[in-house]
C-alpha cells in the first residue's frame, strides 16, 4: 500500500474512533468560512441543521478551525484534546447509545453505576484515540454521496469520500433525529461500522471476566494510552 493511502486511512480510522466529527476538511458540496473557535470550557450547544449533510458539515468546520488555530491540539496536547471534545463534539453525539450498542446485551443488566463507569471509559477512550489523530490533519477533502433515510426518516446514513492526494477513504455516519435536532451514534470507515467492530471485542471481555471486568479492561487501557501521550 502506498504511504499516501496508509496516511489517509490512518487519519480516517482514528478519526473515527475520535467520534469521527473533526474532520480537516474542505467539503465538496458547498464551501463556507469556518466558524470562529469557541472558548475554552464553554460548551457548544447541540447544532440544529436543516439536514443532516449540512449537520455533519457545519460540526466539521467548526472543529477543523478549533484545530488549525491550535498547536497544542495538533501535537495531541490531551487536556485541550479533551476540552474540544468535551464542549465542540460530544454535544452532538449519543454517547449512551453508542456505548450500550458496543457493550450489547450485557448493558441490561449493568447496575447504574458500572453503565456510568463504562460510558466514561468510553468516552476517554474515544478522547485518547483523537489526541493521537489530530496530527492527521492535513489536506483532506470530502465528498458527500447521496444519503440513506429509514422509513420514517428519524434515522440517516451520511456517506460520504475522504480524499487524499487522489486515494478515496469511506467514512459514513448513523444518525439519530431526537428533540428536534440530529445525534451521531456510530461511524463506519472502510465498511467497518465502530460500534460493530468494539461488540466483538467487549463480548469476549464480559464473557471472560463479567461487566466489571470489561471495565477493568478499559481503564487499563486508557492509562496505557496516557502514558504514552505523556511519554511522546
Amino acid at each position: 500500500m502506498n504511504q499516501p493511502r496508509q496516511t489517509a486511512i490512518r487519519w480516517a480510522v482514528a478519526s473515527a474512533l475520535g467520534l469521527a466529527l473533526a474532520s480537516p476538511m474542505t467539503t465538496v458540496f458547498a464551501q463556507s468560512t469556518p466558524a470562529a473557535p469557541a472558548a475554552t470550557g464553554q460548551a457548544a450547544q447541540p447544532v440544529q441543521a436543516a439536514a443532516p449533510d449540512a449537520f455533519i458539515k457545519r460540526i466539521t468546520d467548526e472543529v477543523f478551525a478549533t484545530v488549525k488555530a491550535d498547536k497544542g491540539i495538533q501535537q495531541g496536547d490531551l487536556r485541550k484534546v479533551q476540552a474540544m471534545v468535551e464542549t465542540k463534539i460530544l454535544p452532538n453525539v449519543d454517547l449512551q447509545r453508542m456505548t450500550s450498542a458496543a457493550v450489547g446485551r450485557p448493558w441490561r443488566q449493568a447496575t447504574p453505576e458500572q453503565k456510568q463507569r463504562l460510558q466514561e471509559e468510553f468516552k476517554n477512550l474515544l478522547i485518547y484515540t483523537y489526541a493521537g489523530a489530530a496530527a492527521q490533519i492535513k489536506d483532506q477533502t470530502i465528498e458527500y454521496r447521496p444519503m440513506r433515510s429509514s422509513p420514517s426518516d428519524n434515522e440517516v446514513i451520511v456517506r460520504t469520500l475522504v480524499r487524499n492526494k487522489g486515494d478515496a477513504i469511506q467514512l459514513d455516519y448513523r444518525l439519530e433525529k431526537a428533540d428536534g435536532g440530529w445525534k451521531i451514534y456510530d461511524v463506519n470507515v472502510l465498511g467497518a461500522w465502530l460500534v460493530q467492530t468494539y461488540q466483538s471485542s467487549f463480548a469476549q471481555e464480559v464473557s471472560a471476566s463479567g461487566i466489571d471486568g470489561l471495565i477493568a479492561k478499559l481503564v487499563e487501557r486508557n492509562k496505557q494510552l496516557a502514558a504514552r501521550k505523556v511519554a511522546s
